[in-house]
């Protein structure tokens, strides 16, 4: 299933481009409206993409009375993005979440990097927000924590469905001018090509670790690059950064990845599932997940 990261596309100011995904993914909700951080939000670099929006959104009162009602027309399953400062915050919007037959997954964010989410609350939020809904739970980890694993581990046991790896790292660009910082409050999550062998290292780590569903997501530019993510364990990908410049991404992305698939043999790409794991698995062998080695 291909889906879009969340925040890099608003479907419904691009509408085809959230139908040619197999779901569209929501900017991040939070309990009340909010309008991010100060200018400048958005920032090029030579390896990626700096932001740093503030979880601008519109609040889930809003929200369920306009935005979710638009996004049903898309025809493509809808994922809610969900956020909050307080564990609460993530309970009740799952809540008001539940009885809403458009949304067919919640995706918990537990690690945006402008905001301070500490990951060692993954657990408790998970916990929370299970108790308060019915729907699919997929808890969104920050690659920038000691041991991953330890809270992926953490977050299925309190009850979350699946995982999407990886949110952005934190970045900072300066103005070549002035030696200040670009973005206006400074610091930005960093997304793009740079973002591809965390994010890949961070599916493989976290499929040893949990076996569980997971999507990937960071620097997908090509067909080959969402193989390399199912390789290590991504059942599902997600195309972020490669948006802004090609809202066409789907579409071709899609056919590379058929290609990749078909140049090695296989005959679906489906294939290629976790088979960078093959050798260690059936080998027996066991990896420190905190090891660098």
């Amino acid at each position: 299933m291909l889906l879009n990261a969340s925040g890099c596309l608003d479907g419904l100011t691009a509408p085809d481009v959230a139908r040619s995904l197999d779901a569209f993914v929501t900017k991040t909700v939070t309990p009340l409206p909010r309008d991010g951080n100060a200018p400048v939000r958005i920032a090029e670099t030579d390896v990626g993409m700096l932001n740093s929006i503030g979880l601008a959104n519109p609040g889930i009162d809003r929200f369920l009375t306009r935005n979710l009602p638009q996004l049903a027309e898309l025809g493509v399953p809808i994922w809610v993005s969900v956020g909050g400062f307080e564990t609460d915050d993530y309970a009740d919007i799952c809540s008001r979440l539940d009885d809403h037959a458009e949304v067919s997954a919640i995706e918990l964010n537990v690690s945006c990097p402008n905001v301070e989410t500490p990951a060692d609350s993954a657990a408790e939020i998970v916990s929370a927000s299970r108790l308060a809904t019915r729907k699919p739970l997929w808890a969104k980890l920050s690659p920038a924590v000691p041991d991953i694993a330890e809270v992926a581990r953490a977050a299925q046991a309190s009850g979350a469905d699946g995982l999407s790896l990886v949110n952005t790292i934190r970045g900072l660009k300066l103005d070549e001018r002035t030696l200040r910082p670009v973005l206006g409050p400074g610091q930005g999550g960093l997304s793009g090509p740079a973002l591809k062998p965390i994010a890949l290292a961070a599916v493989a780590t976290c499929y040893r670790a949990t076996q569980m569903p997971i999507v990937g997501m960071g620097g997908v530019q090509t067909g080959l690059d969402a193989l390399e993510l199912i390789a290590v364990g991504a059942r599902h990908v997600a195309l972020g950064t490669v948006l802004f410049a090609d809202p066409d991404a789907a579409a071709r992305v899609r056919a590379e990845l058929h290609a990749a698939a078909a140049a090695r043999g296989w005959n679906a790409y489906e294939d290629g599932y976790a088979v960078a794991h093959e050798e260690t698995l059936s080998a027996g062998a066991t990896l420190d997940e905190r090891s660098s080695v």
